[in-house]
């Protein structure tokens, strides 16, 4: 009789478990969804008020880039541009370098970086740099890389997306950058493994070296 009572309890013990279990799967499903709803319209949203920032300054040429002032907002128009509306990523410089050398389109650049979406959440990146949300006076000699962190090469012509060929070939070598991506010079409408359609991606950039091909 002990013995059945025994299983009993552990029955109901182990099924209260499972239903918790399940609440808890179904709150935190609950809450990715939340985070993400109305995703195309709060990321419009955000790119308006960087782009509102920007108060018109526009950067055309490497001088422009090498004028920009530090902790100031500007656009660039990107080559995914059309003819009906020209395209831009949005950028903030943080530390200004106009001797270093500055990548040409089939150049290679080590870059550290650090890329989050427009809620803060980490995608990639090889330092833990700013995210999307710090939009107030940052300091560019504060969350450096460590003796732990190593850049990463890419080719400016290689498989990257466009607002990252654009904004390395205006970068210089020991500068840093916010640099603000519209899905359009990103991954599009359809979006890329975890990072959905639409997304506006934003990344803390720092050009450690530029590769002469």
């Amino acid at each position: 009789m002990k013995l059945f009572k025994f299983h009993k309890a552990l029955g109901s013990w182990l099924m209260v478990s499972f239903m918790m279990s399940l609440a808890i799967v179904g709150c935190k499903e609950v809450k990715e969804a939340e985070e993400y709803d109305n995703w195309k319209e709060r990321n419009q949203l955000f790119v308006d008020s960087i782009s509102f920032l920007t108060s018109g300054n526009i950067v055309v040429t490497a001088a422009d880039a090498d004028a920009m002032q530090v902790g100031s907002y500007y656009a660039i128009e990107t080559s995914a541009s059309t003819n009906r509306q020209y395209q831009y990523i949005y950028v903030k410089k943080l530390l200004a370098n106009t001797i270093g050398d500055r990548a040409y389109y089939t150049d290679k650049a080590s870059v550290f970086y650090y890329g989050t979406l427009i809620n803060g959440s980490r995608f990639d990146g090889n330092f833990n740099g700013y995210n999307a949300n710090d939009k107030s006076t940052l300091d560019g000699n504060e969350n450096m890389p460590t003796e732990f962190d190593s850049p990463t090469e890419f080719a400016v012509n290689g498989n990257i997306i466009t607002g990252w060929k654009t904004a390395l070939q205006y970068m210089r070598e020991g500068e840093r950058w916010m640099v603000y991506i519209p899905y359009q010079s990103a991954y599009g409408k359809n979006g890329n493994g975890t990072i959905l359609g639409y997304s506006m991606l934003c990344f803390d950039m720092i050009v450690d070296e530029v590769k002469r091909q």
